[in-house]
C-alpha cells in the first residue's frame, strides 16, 4: 500500500533532519528537567510542525493527516515522547471540531505557533477508564461555570496554557448525558497545578495533578453543547488511539533497528552474537511482528483518512501493537546484555518509556473489552 507522495517524503526528510539536529541532542537534558522547554514548542511552531492540518486562517498549513503521521513517527523513532502528538492530533481537534468560530480564532493560532500548549483532563484519583466515576463538577451560575474537583496523570498538565476539562454539568444523570468539555486557561482564579509527577518513564513529558477550587470559568469556554462531552470524547477516541498505536509501532521499529545493529557488532565466543541461532530467531520473531504491525497501521491510516468508522480495528491496534512494542523492548534489552541496563544506551530509556503505551489512552484490558463488546460478546 502506497500512502505517501513525493511531497510527503520530502517533508519526512526535512523533519528528520530537524529532529536529529535540534531535538535529539537535548533529550537527556529534558529527561532530567522533566519537561520540554517552551522555546522548543515555539521552534516547532515556527517550522510548521504543530497542528499542520489546521486551516491557514488559524495558522496551519491545511495539510492532510499523513503529515501528522510523519511527525509522530519520526519523533517516536527518535525516542521523543508523545507530548507533541497529544497537543496537535489529540487535543487541538476537540477545539477545531466542537469549538465556535470565536473559540477557534482565540485558541487555535497559538496552538499552531507553540504559544498555547494544550492538555486534556479526564483522569481523576478515583476515575480512569470509567468516565462514570468522574466527580469534578461544573455548576452553571449566570454566565460562568464554577468548577470543583481534581485531575491526575495529566500529560502536558504542568506546561499547559489551556486545559480541556471533562466535568459533570449535570450530576443527576449518567455520564453519557451529564459531561461537558470546558476550556480552563492558565491563570484562572481557583485553578492550580500540582507538582510534576515522577514517573517510571517518559520523563521529558511533564505529567501533573490539577486542582479546581471554586474555579470560575466563562460559560463561553464550553466546547459544544452542554451534556455532550461523553459523545465528543467517544468521537475523538478513534484518532487518539490511532496516534497511540502509531507511536508504539515507530518505537518498536527503532528498538529493533538498534538491536540488529548491536548484535552485528557485539562479539562473544569469537563471533557476533547475532550469529547464534537463538538470538537470530529472536530477531526474526520481532522483525515479523514489527512488519505485521506496520502493514496493519498503514491500512488503518488509509481507512481513517477515508472517514471510515474503525473503532474495533483501532482498539485492536492500540492493544496489540502496544503489547508487541513491550515484547520487543524486553527482548531487545535482553540482547544488549549488561549494556542494555546502562543509561547511555537508548534501549534502557525506551524500555521504561514503552511500558506506558499499554496504559494511557485506554489500557490493553479496556481495548479487549471494547473489541469483545463490538463482536457481540
Amino acid at each position: 500500500m502506497t500512502l505517501y507522495g513525493e511531497e510527503h517524503e520530502l517533508f519526512r526528510r526535512s523533519f528528520r533532519k530537524f529532529v536529529a539536529k535540534e531535538l535529539v541532542p537535548q533529550v537527556e537534558k529534558w529527561e532530567e528537567e522533566g519537561e520540554m522547554p517552551r522555546s522548543v514548542w515555539r521552534r516547532l511552531g515556527e517550522q510548521g510542525y504543530l497542528c499542520p492540518w489546521l486551516e491557514e486562517k488559524y495558522g496551519g498549513g491545511g495539510a492532510d493527516f499523513l503529515y501528522s503521521v510523519i511527525i509522530n513517527e519520526e519523533l517516536s523513532a527518535a525516542g521523543i515522547g508523545i507530548a507533541v502528538g497529544l497537543h496537535s492530533d489529540i487535543i487541538a481537534p476537540y477545539i477545531d471540531t466542537y469549538g465556535s468560530e470565536a473559540q477557534k480564532a482565540r485558541w487555535l493560532p497559538g496552538c499552531a505557533t507553540g504559544e498555547t500548549v494544550l492538555a486534556i483532563a479526564m483522569t481523576e484519583p478515583g476515575a480512569g477508564s470509567d468516565l462514570q466515576g468522574i466527580k469534578t463538577t461544573a455548576v452553571r451560575e449566570g454566565e460562568e461555570y464554577i468548577l470543583n474537583g481534581s485531575k491526575t496523570f495529566i500529560s502536558n498538565g504542568f506546561s499547559a496554557d489551556a486545559v480541556v476539562v471533562v466535568a459533570r454539568t449535570d450530576p443527576a444523570v449518567p455520564a453519557s448525558k451529564g459531561l461537558s468539555l470546558i476550556v480552563v486557561e492558565q491563570g484562572t482564579p481557583g485553578f492550580a497545578k500540582g507538582r510534576k509527577l515522577k514517573k517510571l518513564g517518559l520523563h521529558s513529558q511533564d505529567t501533573a495533578e490539577l486542582f479546581f477550587d471554586n474555579c470560575r470559568v466563562p460559560a463561553a469556554n464550553r466546547l459544544g453543547a452542554e451534556g455532550s462531552g461523553f459523545t465528543y470524547l467517544m468521537e475523538k477516541l478513534q484518532q487518539e488511539r490511532l496516534v497511540s498505536a502509531l507511536v508504539s509501532q515507530s518505537l518498536a521499529r527503532r528498538m529493533l533497528t538498534d538491536t540488529i545493529d548491536y548484535v552485528k557488532r557485539r562479539e562473544a565466543f569469537g563471533q557476533p552474537i547475532g550469529k547464534f541461532q537463538h538470538n537470530a530467531f529472536k530477531i526474526a520473531e520481532m522483525a515479523t511482528e514489527v512488519e505485521l504491525g506496520q502493514v496493519f497501521m498503514e491500512h488503518l491510516i488509509a481507512d481513517h483518512m477515508d472517514g471510515k468508522e474503525i473503532v474495533s480495528e483501532v482498539s485492536m491496534a492500540k492493544y496489540w501493537i502496544g503489547e508487541m512494542a513491550n515484547r520487543v523492548a524486553y527482548q531487545c534489552l535482553q540482547l544488549h546484555g549488561g549494556y542494555g541496563y546502562m543509561e547511555e544506551y537508548p534501549i534502557a530509556r525506551f524500555y521504561r518509556d514503552v511500558r506506558a503505551h499499554t496504559v494511557y489512552a485506554g489500557t490493553s484490558e479496556i481495548m479487549k473489552l471494547i473489541i469483545a463488546r463490538r463482536l457481540g460478546l
